[in-house]
Parts: structure tokens; sequence; C-alpha cells
């Protein structure tokens, strides 16, 4: 396969089949040496299966790959995207010393913070004269995900004067059940697409149109219940929305990488521009650490390396991410996005089709939920299944004991995959409770744990706006790094828009009855069964 090496061949025949706990046995400093602090993030990834020579030979992998100028390329905005012709600038949006983008980023950031003081200060009035006391951001994919995650995760950090909500699905449900609860006279909506075209973005925002019309909003003034995010001005002003409320995009932010440009308003609607000021400071400071840091001491970088050894080593095909917070339940639903749509691609920068492994499943739930659910297949499955912990150190409630068992679980699962239980120790158990020995000989291999299962561990003070921002940008340059790394654009997602393409013809046939003969056998049978 094009991505092995000799090198990495010899190294995975000397610890294919060494055990974690091995490795530990033989390096009594491991776990200090196997550690990086950014100061926002504390990585544990000593618990993988690699030792010193194992990780300078995937560094040298990686530097073959030309990875630190890849790194220069990405921060500087150059055009990294190859199949697209632009850059992926999103770092610029979070750096305030940045000298070329400055000037449109800083106007951005102003108009968003002035529109974020009036609503806070309760000027921002409705059709009637009353001051809006709830957004609803309508947007799909990065324009939902993303803005949804943060605001969740920031609860604590939430200003009093406004309750954001979030509508992403084309499902009616999920705008209905959303507006119950609200009051047109106080209610403003976000529209947030790019190119204002989105299907399910713009059926959500006619349908909040028609609804404030409903309730009693002149046509003429329905531009104090509307603003968008959106590059096409003229689509947003046919809408009937004032051109001073719509805010800039701009073609070097991709969807999953747009929370940090005017896509992220409604966060600084719902935490206020201080915090949102932090969140880009955070996110700033780890593209700092991966620009800066030598790729053996790069948070971003041994991730990626970690995740591309398993991939392609071990025969991985999936990665879990278990955040030990309520507050960041969202964040794997997030992060599938994030990876899934970057690396699920079958050809080569070149366009060559591949004949190598390209991304993993990446999926996980909130702990300790998660631990009575899928931890399971962690523990006792057969399949090799990596894992990153995220652990916050801080209580997240005043319910201070209770955050300390929410710890305890969490170590313990990461502590229970490394070691496992064997069957002596399974006997032993059994036999001190007293069972008899055919008892004892039958039960003990199904209490078995094999263990030797790898796990990261990133640890953060607390949950602040910062913390969060850091690791959101480490979890956005290992993406990118894999990328480098598998050979393939890591920015673009033409899988996304052939779905686009051919949901519009259905549609059509949908309101007409009418259903096209040349589609496949399938397509039709499932139409007909719908549409009579």
């Amino acid at each position: 396969m094009p991505l092995k090496t000799a090198k990495l061949d010899a190294q995975y025949a000397n610890i294919a089949n060494t055990s974690l706990l091995e490795l530990f046995k033989s390096n009594p400093n491991r776990a200090e040496q196997y550690v990086i602090d950014t100061g926002n993030l504390w990585f544990d990834y000593s618990k993988n299966r690699v030792d010193e020579n194992t990780l300078a030979a995937l560094v040298n992998h990686a530097e073959s790959k030309n990875l630190s100028g890849a790194i220069k390329a990405l921060i500087a905005g150059e055009e990294v995207n190859n199949t697209e012709k632009r850059a992926a600038w999103h770092t610029a949006l979070r750096d305030p010393q940045d000298p070329t983008a400055d000037k449109e980023i800083s106007a951005a950031l102003t108009k968003i913070e002035g529109f974020v003081e009036q609503l806070h200060a309760h000027k921002w009035l409705g059709y009637t004269g009353k001051p809006v006391t709830a957004v609803v951001n309508i947007g799909i994919g990065g324009s939902d995900l993303g803005p949804r995650m943060v605001s969740q995760a920031l609860s604590a950090f939430h200003a009093p004067a406004i309750d954001v909500f979030f509508v992403g699905n084309v499902d009616g449900a999920d705008l209905e059940d959303t507006l119950a609860s609200l009051d047109v006279e106080t209610t403003l909506f976000i529209i947030a697409s790019k190119t204002f075209t989105t299907l399910e973005t713009l059926s959500n925002a006619e349908s909040a149109k028609q609804w404030v019309l409903d309730g009693g909003c002149p046509q003429g003034e329905l531009h104090k219940h509307f603003a968008a995010v959106s590059s096409n001005i003229p689509k947003v002003v046919e809408f009937g929305m004032a051109e001073e409320n719509i805010f800039p995009m701009w073609d070097w932010v991709g969807g999953r990488y747009s929370l940090w440009s005017a896509i992220g308003l409604p966060i600084a609607i719902a935490i206020g521009m201080d915090n949102y000021r932090s969140l880009l400071a955070g996110a700033n400071a780890m593209d700092n650490h991966f620009s800066e840091a030598p790729l053996s001491e790069n948070m971003p970088v041994i991730g990626a390396l970690l995740s591309f050894w398993y991939n392609q080593y071990f025969g991985a095909s999936t990665h879990g991410v278990l955040p030990y917070a309520q507050r960041l339940a969202r964040l794997p639903a997030y992060l599938q996005q994030l990876d899934m749509e970057s690396l699920g691609k079958c050809v080569n920068t070149a366009g060559d089709a591949v004949d190598y492994t390209t991304g993993s499943v990446l999926w996980g739930a909130e702990g300790t939920n998660g631990q009575h659910s899928f931890h399971q297949l962690l523990h006792q499955g057969t399949q090799l299944i990596p894992v990153d912990f995220v652990a916050i150190k801080q209580a997240m409630s005043g319910y201070e004991d209770q955050h300390k068992k929410l710890l305890a679980c969490c170590i313990s699962q990461s502590q229970a995959l490394l070691q496992g239980k064997t069957l002596a120790q399974a006997t032993a158990e059994l036999d001190a409770q007293g069972l008899s020995a055919d008892e004892v000989a039958f039960l003990a291999p199904h209490k078995v744990i094999p263990g030797d299962r790898p796990n990261n561990t990133i640890v953060m003070q607390e949950l602040n706006p910062e913390n969060l921002g850091a690791l959101i940008a480490y979890y956005e340059h290992k993406v990118f790094t894999t990328g480098i790394l598998l050979d393939i654009n890591p920015f673009d997602q033409w899988g996304v828009e052939l779905g686009k393409q051919l949901g519009t013809p259905l549609y059509e046939a949908f309101v007409s009855g009418e259903i096209n003969e040349d589609w496949d056998a399938s397509t039709k049978s499932i139409m007909s069964k719908l549409t009579q």
C-alpha cells in the first residue's frame, strides 16, 4: 500500500505484539514523557502502541510529506484547497495580529459587536416596538453544528438578555416545535447560508417568514425580525431583509470551519462579545502551538499520527470521542462533520483513486451515559477502537461530589481499557465469592477483559470559552494533518454536493406526482410508495 513504508513496517513488526502494560514496564517514565501541555489543554497519549522509535518513524514520515511546509501554507492563507482553488484561512479569523485579513475581519467583528450590544440592551425592536428577546438560528451543517455545540457547551456563560435557539432539520417538526414557545413580536431569525440557496435552510427560512407575516408583521417590516449570514446579498435582499442586516461570508472559509466567522453570530449573542473573543483567542493559541511546536511535541500532529498509525497498520476503522461533560454532549456530532466530511475521500490530491483506507467513522457520546450503552464493545469487543477521553478538572455545577464521581468514572474507563482483567484475576474474584469449581470454570472466561486498548486523555482546567476554542482548533488541525498524511484534500465535499443535486428533482417529483422513468428501479419503487 502506498502509505506504508519499510521503516513503518519494521516498527509495526516490532511493536504489534507488545502490550501497553509491557511498554509501561519497560519505560518507568512513560507517563511523564508522553504528555503535551499547551496551556489550555493537557494531552496524555501514553496509552498508545508506540515507543520512542515508533514515534520517531512516524514523525519522519510526516516530514517526508512536507507537513511543516503544509502547516505554513495553511496559516499563511495559501491555496491549500486545490480542487476549489482557494485558501482554507479560518485561522485568520481568530488571529488579531494578522495584517492581511485584519481589515475585513475587524469590520465583521465590529458589526457583530454592534448587533450583539443592541440585542443585549433590548434596543433591537420588533415591528410592534417590543424588544427582541429570542433569536432563532436557521442553518444546517457547519452553519448549525458548530454554533449549536459551542452555545450548549458554554451555557454557564450565557447572557440573560436573550434566549438562543437552533433549527437545522428540514423536517418541519424542528421549526414547529421551536416556534411553539416563542412570540412573533419578540423573535428574530438569523438565516445562515453562504449561498442562500441551501434547500433545507431556505425551506425553514420561508416557513419562518410566513410565521412572522401570519403573526401580523407587515411585509415592509420583516427586516426587524430577520438577519442573515451570507455572501449572496441580492438573494437575501430579495427575501425581504435589509442589506445592513447581512453579515459577510468569505470563500476561504469552509462550512465546517465557519463558526469562527459571522456564522458564530448566535454564539456571540448567547455568551457576549468578551467571551466570544476568548473563544477566538483559545483557538488562536492552538494555531500558534500548531505552527511553532516541533512535530514531535505538537499536539495535533501527534494526534493525527496516532490515528494514521491505527488506521493504516492496525485496521482501526472507527474512533470514539468521549467527553465527560454533559455540556459537551454535542461535541461528537460536531466532530463527525469536521472529520468525516473532510477525510471521506476516494481519490488523492492529484485525482487518482487510492487503494488505502481514508478517514474513520467518528462517534461518541457524553460520559457517563456511554458507559451504560456502548462501552461494553470497547472493553470486550473484537475490534480495535481508539478513543479520546475529554475531562474537565473544575466542577461544572454546584454538585462537587458528583463531579468527583464523574472524573472517577472517566479515569476508570481509561484505566480499564489499558489494564483489562486476566483469567487469573477473574478466577480469583469468583473463588472469593464462594462459587463452586465448576461455576468458576464456566463463568471466569466471560469476565476476562482483554485490555491493551489504546486511548488518549485530554484535560482542561475548566470548561470556558478559551479552553473550548483550543479544543476545537486541536481537532481541526488534527484533521488537516491527517489529510496531508493521506495525500487527500480535506477541504472539499463533493459527495455532499451530489446529494443536493439529486434532491431537487426528487422534490419536484413529490410536488408534481410525476416519477422519472429514467431513475433506477429502487428509487422509482420508493417514490411510488411515498407519493401514491
